[in-house]
């Protein structure tokens, strides 16, 4: 007998940092600094009230576009929040997790020979979701400590054959945020073109020290032409329940319905009920930013007196840390050090950029009971 010839769509990808943190740390128990899950409980009504849809029989098939009153309860929060109104029935999709909408959005809208930008340091499934559609990731390279967005060298790379611009506010890993400014460069940017916009905003509500978040949906010159995606795991504290939504135009929301249907059909039912009824309380995710700032000012108070250099994080459940007083070892190295000497997680700045670029920073989760965080500062500040 002989096996199939196995031909890779995604050859480069094997076993990432990820998976080699969360191994190491396994062996070596570890305080959790790494990943972006609370370490804390969601409200108990949401729970509750997912337990009494489970109990009432809502276990089967949702609609395909998601339940239509958590639908419509999205809508009126958005046309609160950014001043526009979405189509409950055709503009609004609940997909099984922001990752999933994410997946279906560059799977309809993006064909083989096209380009799409996107900025690195980045969540790592967006360049692989680009190469699976025979497209190519144009990639601009995010600098510490600020990360700014290069805007000439985001026009420069344009191109005929750009189809899609993936943007992601609050920014994961680095905690930076964009501006008006940034909204309104790349809105004259597209202006005139068949370019898509594909906005990742699954922090949306954790924005800090007052600013506001700057999702595309504010400007009516792009919500012509994006499609943003948010996440229930994200606001409600549940990254386990795998619920997410997007919103677009009809014509685009009409492509990514065709991928969504055959790739999940629906997103879990009693979920969807549970999330329906906190939405009708703004209170739980309005105070978002508030609950978390104050986690980010601890951590960072705790870590005063540490040889890390925070970088300053203004939104997302992450900040950066330059040891480039401790070590100039490689980051990958240094975060397993972290975890065998020290006993805590990190993840490395590296492993969001496609080349391994790596400028001494690595990523610490604010996202964690008070109690964990002290005593992980605690630990880092005897490196």
């Amino acid at each position: 007998m002989s096996s199939p010839r196995i031909i890779s769509k995604l050859p480069q990808v094997g076993t990432t940092i990820f998976s080699v943190i969360g191994d190491l740390a396994a062996r070596h128990p570890s305080i959790n600094l790494s990943q972006g899950a609370p370490s804390f409980p969601c409200d108990p009504a949401l729970i509750r009230v997912t337990h009494e849809a489970m109990l009432a029989g809502e276990n089967q098939y949702a609609p395909m576009t998601g339940l239509p009153e958590l639908r419509e309860q999205l809508a009126a929060k958005i046309a609160a929040s950014y001043g526009h109104t979405y189509d409950v029935g055709e503009e609004i999709t609940i997909t099984a997790s922001a990752s999933e909408a994410l997946f279906c959005a560059i799977t309809a809208l993006v064909h083989p020979g096209d380009e799409v930008i996107m900025f690195e340091p980045a969540f790592d499934s967006y360049r692989p979701m680009i190469q699976l559609q025979g497209a190519t990731p144009v990639v601009i390279a995010l600098k510490a400590p600020d990360f700014t967005i290069p805007w000439d060298e985001v026009a420069a790379r344009i191109t005929p054959r750009t189809r899609m611009i993936v943007l992601n506010t609050p920014h994961n890993p680095t905690g930076t945020i964009w501006q008006a400014a940034d909204q309104e460069r790349l809105a004259r940017l597209v202006r005139g073109t068949d370019i898509i916009i594909l906005s990742d905003e699954v922090y949306e509500h954790v924005v800090f020290d007052g600013a506001l978040h700057q999702s595309v949906i504010r400007y009516p010159e792009l919500i012509e032409r994006s499609v943003a995606v948010f996440s229930f795991g994200k606001t409600f504290h549940v990254t386990g329940w795998r619920v997410g939504y997007c919103v677009a135009p009809r014509p685009l929301m009409e492509e990514i319905r065709k991928v969504h249907q055959f790739a999940m059909f629906a997103a879990d039912t009693p979920m969807q009920y549970g999330f329906a009824h906190l939405l009708q309380q703004p209170a739980h995710y309005q105070g978002l930013a508030a609950f978390y700032q104050q986690k980010r000012d601890l951590l960072v108070s705790a870590l005063a007196e540490s040889r890390f250099t925070l970088l300053p994080s203004a939104g997302s459940f992450f900040m950066l840390a330059s040891y480039e007083r401790v070590s100039d070892e490689a980051d990958s190295l240094f975060v397993q050090r972290l975890i065998r000497d020290h006993g805590v997680a990190t993840i490395p700045v590296s492993a969001f950029y496609h080349d391994g670029t790596d400028q001494r920073v690595i990523r610490l989760s604010f996202s964690k009971d008070d109690d964990t965080l002290l005593a992980g500062a605690e630990r880092l500040c005897g490196v």
